[in-house]
C-alpha cells in the first residue's frame, strides 16, 4: 500500500513541476516581438540563460536585433558552449560596418542577416576574426564607391595582407583564418573560409561553396560566392577582378545536382532544408540538422553552375576567341598507339600565376578519342604541371594558336 502511495506523490510532484509557471525571461525592448518566442526557446535551450540575457543588455538596439538573430538560428553546440565575448565582437563589428560602407548600408536584411553577420563559415574553430580582418582589409576598400570595387580590392590584396598562401602542408583542411594566418598556408578550403570571413569583415555578402567530388573522381574542391547586383557571383582566392570565369567552370558544367557526391552547394546560415558535404568531417546522413560538426546547412546550386558553365562556353566558341588544348596521359615516352598505354594522370593548366583548368587524363579503359580538354583563350602560352610516377613535379611549355591543339604528357 505504501508503494502506491509513493508513486502517487511522485506522479503529482512530476506534474505540478510540469505545469508550474517557467520564470519569464526579460527580453530587452529593441529585440521585434516576432523574435521573443524563439529567443525564449533558445535561452531555456542554452543552459546559460541568465549570462545571455545580461549580455545583451549591454548592447545597442541593433546589436540586441543581431545578437537575437544569431542566438536563434545558431546550432546546438555553439548555443550552449559559444564564447560570448567572440559573440559579442561579431555583432558590434557586423554593425559598425554596416554603418561605416554604403555597399552594406544597401543591403536587404535577410542579405545582411544571412551573410554578413554569421561569425562562422562551416564547422571550422569558433575563433575571434572579425576585428582583425576589419583592421586588416578596411584600408584597401575605404575609397572604394561601389560593392564591386571594394570586392576587387579584397581579392587583389588578400594573399599579402593576410600571408596566406595554397600549400597542402597545412595542418588541416578546414582551419578558422586565424590558424590559416598562424601558418601562413591552407587548402582550398581554408582559403574559401579566409575569403568569406574577409568579405563579411568589410560589409560584403559571402559564402562558402563547393563540391565533394568533380565528375571524374579527383576530390573535392571549395571556392568562394558573393552577393552583388542581387546576384550570387563566383570568385576564389587568387583571383582579383573577374567574377564568375574560374579555371573549374568546365568541372562544374558535368555537375550532378541529383547525387550528393558531384552536386555543388553553397553554404546557408541557420536552419535549411539540406546540409553541405564536408567531405573533410566524414559526415553521414544520420543525426540532426541542427547539430555540428557532422552538419551545416545548405542549398543544392548545380543547375546555376552548369547553367553559367554552358553560356560561357558557348560565348567564347561563337565569338571565335577560343580554342581546346587537349592532354593525353601515358604511362611512358615512345609507347602511344594503344588504349592500354594510356593513364589517368593529374595536370593542372597555368597561364602564368592564373590556373586555367585541371583535371585527370583519359585511363586505358576510356576511348582513345577521349581526351582531357581545357577550352583556353588561343595564341596564348600556357604551362602544364603534372607529377610522374616517382612523384616529381612536370613542367612543360604549351603554344596554343588558332586551332585545337594535342599534347602528351608521360608518367615516366
Amino acid at each position: 500500500m505504501k508503494n502506491w502511495l509513493y508513486i502517487a506523490i511522485g506522479v503529482v510532484i512530476a506534474v505540478i513541476i510540469i505545469l508550474w509557471p517557467k520564470a519569464e525571461v526579460d527580453i530587452p525592448a529593441g529585440i521585434p516581438n516576432s523574435y521573443h518566442a524563439p529567443l525564449s526557446q533558445a535561452l531555456e535551450e542554452s543552459g546559460r540563460s541568465a549570462e545571455i540575457v545580461e549580455l545583451l543588455g549591454t548592447l545597442s538596439e541593433a546589436e540586441q536585433r543581431d545578437m537575437a538573430y544569431l542566438l536563434i538560428n545558431m546550432y546546438r553546440e555553439d548555443l550552449k558552449n559559444m564564447d560570448l565575448e567572440l559573440l559579442r565582437e561579431n555583432v558590434e563589428y557586423s554593425a559598425m560596418v554596416r554603418e561605416k560602407y554604403s555597399w552594406a548600408q544597401a543591403l536587404p536584411e535577410e542579405v545582411y542577416l544571412q551573410d554578413v553577420l554569421p561569425y562562422h563559415v562551416v564547422d571550422e574553430v569558433r575563433d575571434s576574426w572579425r576585428k582583425e580582418l576589419f583592421e586588416l582589409f578596411s584600408p584597401a576598400v575605404d575609397t572604394c564607391k561601389t560593392m564591386y570595387d571594394a570586392i576587387c580590392a579584397v581579392n587583389a590584396n588578400i594573399p599579402r595582407l593576410t600571408g596566406v598562401d595554397y600549400n597542402t602542408k597545412r595542418e588541416k583542411t578546414n582551419q578558422s583564418p586565424r590558424e590559416s594566418m598562424r601558418q601562413g598556408m591552407a587548402s582550398c578550403t581554408g582559403l574559401a573560409i579566409l575569403l568569406v570571413d574577409a568579405y563579411r569583415a568589410v560589409g560584403i555578402p559571402a559564402r562558402f561553396a563547393g563540391t565533394a567530388s568533380w565528375h571524374d573522381d579527383r576530390g573535392n574542391h571549395s571556392w568562394t560566392e558573393v552577393w552583388l547586383d542581387g546576384q550570387w557571383r563566383v570568385t576564389e582566392y587568387y583571383f582579383p577582378s573577374e567574377l564568375d570565369h574560374l579555371w573549374f567552370m568546365a568541372d562544374a558544367s558535368k555537375a550532378n545536382a541529383d547525387n550528393r557526391t558531384y552536386a555543388i552547394y553553397a553554404t546557408r546560415f541557420g536552419k535549411a532544408d539540406d546540409w553541405f558535404p564536408m567531405v573533410w568531417a566524414d559526415e553521414d546522413e544520420s543525426g540532426s540538422i541542427e547539430d555540428l560538426p557532422k552538419f551545416v546547412g545548405a542549398e543544392n546550386v548545380t543547375k546555376r553552375y552548369i547553367d553559367l558553365a554552358y553560356d560561357q562556353y558557348t560565348r567564347h566558341i561563337e565569338a571565335g576567341t577560343h580554342t581546346f588544348l587537349r592532354i593525353a596521359g601515358y604511362k611512358e615516352q615512345g609507347k602511344t598507339e594503344h588504349s592500354d598505354d594510356r593513364v589517368a594522370m593529374g595536370v593542372d593548366v597555368f597561364r602564368g600565376t592564373e590556373q586555367m583548368g585541371g583535371g585527370l587524363t583519359a585511363s586505358e579503359i576510356r576511348d582513345m578519342n577521349d581526351l582531357f580538354s581545357v577550352l583556353l583563350p588561343k595564341n596564348t602560352e600556357y604551362e602544364l604541371r603534372y607529377y610522374t610516377a616517382a612523384g616529381e613535379l612536370k613542367t612543360m611549355k604549351v603554344e596554343l594558336g588558332e586551332e585545337p591543339l594535342t599534347v602528351q604528357i608521360f608518367q615516366k
